[in-house]
């Protein structure tokens, strides 16, 4: 059954970047999952899942059916390791929603750049097509940010795809090296100034700007994070509670 309708084209393009939760960390806490579904424009939504940033995971993969089921989706997977899937461009356009697993996010970004997947991804962001992830499956949209896919100290990530402008932190709350990690890159220029979210929030991007901020915690937190002469200036920003 269709939904609200409309042209696909005539939709801003989406992004929903989730600091941390969902159905891998709050599996008691559906929140965003379904705040994400919402957002499709059909009834029942196409979404599909890609996890490549954990090596395709198979139990990554199980939690995600068991969490979008049949009952209220038309769920999907997309494995590159081992991959059966020819026709990447036709799979990734056919949804509505694509929702990107957490891991290694240097790995994951040559893999989709081997695989041609960059480029699929930019149409389909312009055509409508929400896009949507968890720590390296939303910094990956963006200009830049940190990454401990080589382990610690955070690394700087200067090669995201790009289609958000600035850098981006997710587990701000989560993983204490996260905060002030952030705070010396950005202000010592290695990575541009951008948004950092707590655990539980999600920034929806309609376009290149900011146009809702939710959270699945009451006291979680979003925050703008700018260079200064004297290093950085941290701006609170409160979600809207998704109850």
């Amino acid at each position: 059954m269709e939904g609200t309708g409309g042209n696909r084209a005539a939709i801003q393009p989406c992004v929903v970047a989730l600091g941390g939760g969902g159905f891998l960390t709050e599996p008691d806490n559906p929140r965003l999952d379904n705040y994400i579904l919402s957002l499709a424009r059909r009834n029942p939504p196409k979404i599909c899942y890609v996890p490549t940033a954990s090596g395709d995971s198979v139990y990554n993969i199980t939690r995600f059916y068991d969490t979008f089921t049949v009952e209220r989706c038309l769920p999907s997977h997309l494995r590159l390791f081992n991959r059966k899937i020819q026709d990447l461009r036709s799979l990734v356009l056919a949804q509505d929603i694509v929702y990107v697993g957490g891991g290694a996010t240097t790995y994951m970004l040559a893999m989709w750049r081997l695989a041609g997947l960059e480029g699929v991804f930019r149409e389909a962001w312009e055509q409508g097509v929400i896009l949507s992830g968890i720590s390296a499956g939303a910094l990956c949209w963006f200009d830049a940010g940190l990454t401990d896919t080589f382990g610690h100290p955070l690394q700087a990530l200067r090669d995201g795809l790009g289609f958000l402008p600035g850098s981006f932190c997710p587990h701000y709350d989560g993983e204490k090296d996260r905060r002030p990690a952030f705070h010396a890159a950005v202000a010592g220029g290695s990575i541009p100034q951008g948004i950092a979210a707590d655990d539980g929030v999600a920034v929806v991007y309609r376009g290149a700007e900011i146009a809702e901020i939710v959270s699945s915690r009451p006291a979680a937190r979003a925050w703008r994070v700018e260079r200064t002469a004297e290093g950085v200036r941290e701006t609170e920003i409160v979600p809207r509670y998704l109850d």
